[in-house]
This record gives C-alpha cells, sequence and structure tokens, in this order.
C-alpha cells in the first residue's frame, strides 16, 4: 500500500506540473499552490497525536512524500 501511494504521488506531481503550466504563465503560481496545499496538509497530518495508528493518515502523507519527490524529479529534468 505505501508503494502504491508513492506511485500514486508520483503520478499526480506529473498531472500537477504538466496542466497548468502549458500556456507557460501558470507555473510560478501551480508551484506556490501545490507548496501551501502540501504545508496545510502537512500541518493537519502532524498535529494529530494517534498519527501513527491510523492507516489513513499514512497513505495520505505517502502520497503527499510522492508529490514531492515527483516535483524535484520533474525539476531535475528541466535543468538538464
Amino acid at each position: 500500500m505505501h508503494i502504491m501511494s508513492l506511485m500514486l504521488g508520483f503520478f499526480l506531481s506529473s498531472i500537477l506540473s504538466t496542466l497548468p503550466a502549458q500556456t507557460g504563465d501558470w507555473g510560478i503560481m501551480s508551484a506556490a499552490m501545490i507548496v501551501t496545499f502540501n504545508e496545510i496538509l502537512s500541518k493537519i497530518l502532524y498535529s494529530y497525536q494517534f498519527y501513527k495508528n491510523n492507516i489513513l493518515l499514512i497513505l495520505i502523507n505517502d502520497i503527499k512524500i510522492g508529490i514531492i519527490y515527483g516535483l524535484f524529479v520533474d525539476a531535475f529534468k528541466l535543468g538538464s
């Protein structure tokens, strides 16, 4: 389940980075929205004390990690 959640996050990051940037002028705004949503989600997830026992919160966190990983991979592809 963890690997599937990571791969789902990686796939979502590919979607999130390519759809708004089709025109070229929404790249910065979409990145800002993704980072803001990620930080809000992190604050919500880590504020719960029962985080380690709840499988749903762990899978959401895995998806979030996959999104971050996917965005880093896309950034390295664009930089090279």
